[in-house]
């Protein structure tokens, strides 16, 4: 009989789980299940991008898992039980995927699994502040990056576009629509001061490309509230906005929540060091959803960077329980930052282990390029899993190993 797996959500870590396993285990000794909502692969980094009017190649998943064995299932996942092993889905309509299939009810599924890959990774996050949900962005996602691509091709020269968020999403997003729209006054409203993570070198040159791009920006603002044509701050201070953007943070998907899994209380699965639930040994979670921990005790942030390793390392240690093979022991840790500022201008910044800027930075054209190279090259990991190493498919073998509490390690 075959070892059923099923993987929930394909965005870069289920994908390149989905991929890796396919690689690692021999065809005929297992079913292996993507289950996503969408037919295509999304880029989230380049949703900044895409909302600013640019087009993005289409990367269709059934031509990138062609032959693999990998069977693409288009569905949302409504419910996990992991005490039953199941997984209810809904069908969606390949042709218009924001739809359900059919004019009545969507068609329910129920999915059998031995072992489950979670990763539906996460959306915008509106932090409970009055009036985000019905007034603002987001670029969590594909829907809300063309939400607001239609809604700034509607824009008259001159109107405001507030970006709300001083973080990485904050900042690609604030210089990509002015590079974008010069004929928009563009704003970022930052908690802190700006880019106060970075080495001087890097904060200078951020301050420099806003400067350059006329960003107005808002230090040491905190948003409360936002409204049709204005955000208000916690002063009591008001900024006008025709369009505001929000990117503060993200939210993990509610379902594991919801479930019997060990979560965090905002809901990320804890995880071993080989993204084995430590609660169910059946399930592993990755990217977004998995709170997984990194050097010196550290959460890994929520990232591709964090996402991309933890894939790997899911990937190899189930397909090393099933083949009764060696657990991998990769260390996961960060090298640098790489922030697009327009497609002219780029930031990367360099850092320890645990993520903390160290003062080497590469700024300007050079790191613009270098960001590019860095996104074709986690798209084109998507697709190419094992990073170019042959295939080593394995025999799963009768094991409890499964059942066995034994974890790898991390770092």
């Amino acid at each position: 009989m075959q070892h059923r797996i099923v993987v929930l959500g394909a965005g870069y870590t289920g994908a390149i789980a989905a991929g890796r396993l396919a690689k690692r285990l021999h065809r005929e000794d297992v079913a292996l299940t993507l289950v996503n909502a969408e037919p295509d692969f999304v880029e989230r980094v380049r949703m900044h991008q895409l909302a600013a009017g640019q087009d993005l190649r289409p990367r269709p998943f059934r031509d990138m898992f062609a032959g693999t064995g990998v069977a693409l299932k288009l569905a949302t996942v409504t419910g996990v039980d992991v005490d039953r092993k199941t997984v209810t889905v809904n069908a969606v309509d390949p042709v218009n995927p924001v739809d359900t299939q059919g004019p009545g009810q969507p068609e329910t599924e129920e999915l059998e699994y031995d072992t489950l890959v979670y990763a539906l990774g996460s959306g915008w996050n509106d932090q409970g502040v009055p009036g985000v949900a019905e007034h603002a962005h987001q670029l969590a996602g594909r829907p809300g990056a063309l939400r607001l691509r239609e809604r700034l091709a509607r824009m008259d020269a001159g109107e405001s576009v507030v970006v709300v968020g001083g973080g990485l999403t904050g900042l690609e997003a604030a210089t990509e629509i002015a590079e974008a729209r010069p004929d928009l006054d563009i704003a970022l409203a930052a908690r802190g001061e700006l880019g106060d993570w970075l080495s001087p070198k890097g904060r200078r040159h951020l301050r420099k490309v806003f400067g350059k791009l006329g960003i107005t920006v808002h230090e040491h603002t905190s948003v409360t509230g936002v409204e049709a044509d204005r955000v208000t701050t916690a002063d009591g201070g008001t900024i006008p906005s025709a369009a505001t953007v929000w990117t503060t943070g993200f939210a993990v998907h509610p379902i594991a929540r919801a479930t019997t899994l060990e979560v965090t209380d905002t809901g990320r699965i804890v995880v071993d060091g080989t993204m084995r639930s430590v609660s169910h040994p059946d399930v592993y979670a990755i990217g977004d959803a998995a709170l997984a921990m990194g050097p010196g005790d550290k959460p890994l942030r929520m990232s591709c960077a964090s996402g991309t390793p933890m894939a790997w390392q899911a990937a190899d240690a189930i397909a090393a329980r099933l083949t009764g093979g060696k657990l991998p022991n990769a260390p996961l840790r960060y090298f640098n930052q790489c922030i697009s500022l327009g497609r002219e201008e780029g930031l990367i910044q360099y850092v320890t282990a645990d993520d903390r800027a160290v003062r080497a930075a590469l700024t300007g054209r050079f790191a613009a390029v270098y960001k590019e190279l860095i996104c074709k090259g986690a798209a084109w990991g998507v697709a190419n899993p094992t990073l170019g190493l042959p295939t080593r498919r394995r025999r799963v073998v009768p094991q409890p190993a499964l059942a066995d509490a034994s974890v790898g390690t991390a770092a």
